[in-house]
């Protein structure tokens, strides 16, 4: 973090949920001297107890190394984020793949279903303790938090967080890759009164955005398959959507 006060302030649950969702307005944001802060909540490191067979599975599947995986990805981010011309602060709560009973040390999240369940209950200190945090942000003039499409405890953590901490003045992204997915986006629309704002993207955008997703080289084959995959998709969905969408809740 470089500045006192930001234009706009991106909350990421992971290390390239914010690249992949709101990767072009930042770039649009950036281009014209606005300043932006992106936040990676879950990007602390592994429990010295070790780590869950889930989170075993990934590493491989990301060919990343168990004992440097965090690491690794964090550089990424920092790559990705020096595209964008944004700040970034990584902080220090595991991901959910990493994270263990406070008590029995068993894993919390043991499958990939289980990754987008429910909150386990014994978490709900853990959406304090990061609402607490989120207080000593610095001042900006829009945040931006996820919407949780697709469901996934750590997105549900962050906004569950945001929430508890500033009501519901805050502007919601959609969280990509699971919006393609209509029924996942509608599941989060369906309460209260929502309107949303499309962000166009200009040729140079959506390169940038492009440019800052392919510094995620771990995560490609797990949300893509391939790099040109992922372009096409991301693309297509640019063109569907007309842009990127920001989304708020309107009082009732």
């Amino acid at each position: 973090m470089t500045q006192p006060k930001y234009d706009a302030i991106y909350l990421s649950p992971h290390l390239d949920d914010v690249a992949l969702s709101c990767g072009g307005q930042i770039a649009r944001q950036t281009a014209v001297g606005q300043s932006v802060l992106i936040v990676t909540v879950t990007a602390g490191e592994v429990a010295s107890t070790g780590m869950s067979s889930l989170g075993q599975q990934l590493h491989l599947h990301w060919q990343i190394q168990q004992e440097n995986g965090v690491a690794t990805r964090r550089l990424e981010d920092a790559h990705a984020c020096s595209v964008l011309q944004a700040d970034f602060v990584h902080w220090e709560v595991p991901d959910a793949i990493y994270r263990l009973h406070p008590f029995t040390q068993v894993p919390l999240y043991a499958s990939i279903a289980a990754l987008a369940g429910n909150l386990h209950p014994v978490e709900m200190s853990l959406v304090t303790a990061v609402a607490r945090q989120l207080q000593s942000l610095p001042t900006y003039r829009q945040l931006y938090v996820p919407l949780a499409v697709g469901n996934h405890v750590d997105h549900q953590l962050v906004r569950l967080a945001a929430e508890h901490c500033f009501g519901m003045q805050l502007f919601y992204y959609e969280d990509y890759p699971y919006a393609q997915v209509p029924e996942l986006l509608e599941e989060k629309l369906r309460d209260g009164s929502w309107q949303c704002e499309v962000i166009p993207l200009s040729r140079a955008d959506l390169t940038t955005k492009l440019t800052a997703i392919a510094c995620f080289s771990s995560q490609i084959s797990s949300l893509f398959q391939s790099w040109d995959n992922a372009t096409k998709l991301i693309k297509a969905y640019v063109n569907q959507t007309g842009g990127e969408r920001i989304w708020q809740q309107m009082p009732h």
